[in-house]
C-alpha cells in the first residue's frame, strides 16, 4: 500500500521538508539520509504528487506526447520509448490522441494550455500551415516526430524512410522478382511520400520499367492493405512480387492472398516496412524493414527533457535513425 510524504517522513525519522529535498536530489541533504529516504519510498511505494513537485522544483517533470492516433503496434511502441526514457530521468509521460472528436491542433493546445505540461513531444504524419503556427507560439519544448527532414525551427526525430524502401525493393530484385507492386501509404504522409520515392528510385536504378498500374493506393491498415492487394489480383497481368508500405498492409496482404489460395512467396512474394511485433509470427515470417520504434520515442524524449532542464536554447537537433533490411520467408 502506498503511503504519503508525511507517513515517509515518520518511518524516516526526519522533517517532510528533509524528505522533499532528498527526493528532489538536493546537495545539501547528506548523501546517508538521502539514500535512505529513498530506500523507504521505493520500498513503501511512495509516488509524490506530481503537481507538488512541480511548484516545489519550478518546473514541471511531466512530458505530453500527441498522437495522430493509437490504433497499432507502431504507436504503442513509440508511447513504450517515450515512457522508459521519461521514467528513467524521473519524468512522466501523458499521451493523447487525435480521432474523430479531437484534432491534432486540439491536442497540442491542450497541453500547452493546461500549465501542468514541461514539455511536448508531437508525432505527425502531415505538418500543416495551421499546426506550424500553432508550434511556433509554444511556450514550452517541442520535438516533432516525422518524416519530414526539411522541418527548421523545431527539435526533430526521424528515420530513413527513403533509403530503407530503396533497399528492400533492390532485394527483391536482386531476388528475381519483375513485376513488383507497391501499396502506398496516404497521400498527405510524409512516411508514406518517402517509401514511395525509395520504390520508384529502385526500380529506375535496376532499369526496370514503372508500371502505373502496379501502384495502388493504400492507408497503412491491414483492411487497406487487403482491399489494395484485391486489386493487384485482379490486373490481367498480376505481380509477382509487393511491397506493401507498412507491416499493417502487408498483413492486409496476406488475408486477401490466403482467399484467393494463393502461396507466399511461391506465388506471390509480399513484403513491408517497420517489423512489428507479430511480423515475426506471420505465416511465413515478413520480410520487412526493421524500424527501431521505440528508440524514436526514447530520443524525442531526451531532446524535450534536455530542453526543460537546460533551456529552450540549446540549440536546434535533428536526429535520423537508421533502418535495416530483415530478410525472412515471405520473399
Amino acid at each position: 500500500m502506498a503511503i504519503n510524504i508525511k507517513e515517509l517522513a515518520a518511518l524516516a525519522k526526519v522533517s517532510i521538508a528533509t524528505v522533499s529535498r532528498a527526493l528532489n536530489g538536493d546537495i545539501k541533504v547528506r548523501p546517508k539520509t538521502r539514500e535512505a529516504i529513498e530506500a523507504l519510498a521505493k520500498a513503501y511505494n511512495y509516488n509524490p504528487n506530481l503537481l507538488a513537485r512541480s511548484f516545489v522544483k519550478k518546473q514541471s517533470n511531466i512530458i505530453g506526447l500527441v498522437l495522430p492516433e493509437i490504433s497499432d503496434e507502431f504507436f504503442t511502441e513509440i508511447i513504450r520509448g517515450v515512457d522508459e526514457a521519461s521514467y528513467a530521468q524521473d519524468f512522466f509521460c501523458m499521451v493523447a490522441s487525435s480521432h474523430a472528436n479531437r484534432s491534432i491542433v486540439e491536442s497540442i493546445l491542450n497541453f500547452m494550455n493546461n500549465g501542468l505540461t514541461g514539455g511536448l513531444i508531437v508525432m505527425l504524419s502531415e505538418f500543416t500551415p495551421e499546426i506550424k503556427k500553432v508550434l511556433q507560439n509554444r511556450n514550452l519544448p517541442v520535438a516533432i516526430i516525422s518524416g519530414d527532414d526539411h522541418l527548421k525551427g523545431f527539435d526533430t526525430v526521424g528515420f530513413d524512410n527513403f533509403v530503407g524502401s530503396y533497399n528492400i525493393v533492390n532485394h527483391m530484385v536482386k531476388r528475381g522478382y519483375k513485376r513488383i507492386a507497391h501499396i502506398s501509404g496516404p497521400d498527405n504522409n510524409e512516411d508514406a511520400k518517402k517509401r514511395k520515392a525509395g520504390f520508384i528510385e529502385a526500380l529506375a536504378d535496376n532499369k526496370m520499367k514503372l508500371d502505373p498500374a502496379l501502384i495502388i493506393k493504400g492507408d497503412f491498415t491491414r483492411a487497406g492493405g487487403e482491399k489494395a492487394c484485391t486489386e493487384l489480383l485482379n490486373l490481367k497481368k498480376r505481380p509477382d512480387a509487393i511491397f506493401a508500405s507498412n507491416d499493417m498492409s502487408a498483413i492486409g496482404c496476406y488475408e486477401a492472398l490466403q482467399k484467393a489460395g494463393l502461396k507466399i512467396p511461391k506465388d506471390i512474394a509480399v513484403t513491408g516496412f517497420d517489423d512489428i511485433y507479430i511480423s515475426h509470427f506471420l505465416n511465413p515470417p515478413l520480410t520487412t524493414i526493421r524500424v527501431p520504434i521505440s528508440e524514436i520515442g526514447k530520443a524525442a524524449a531526451n531532446l524535450v527533457i534536455e530542453k526543460v532542464r537546460n533551456g529552450k536554447e540549446t540549440g536546434e537537433q535533428h536526429i535520423n535513425i537508421n533502418t535495416e533490411l530483415i530478410i525472412r520467408k515471405s520473399s
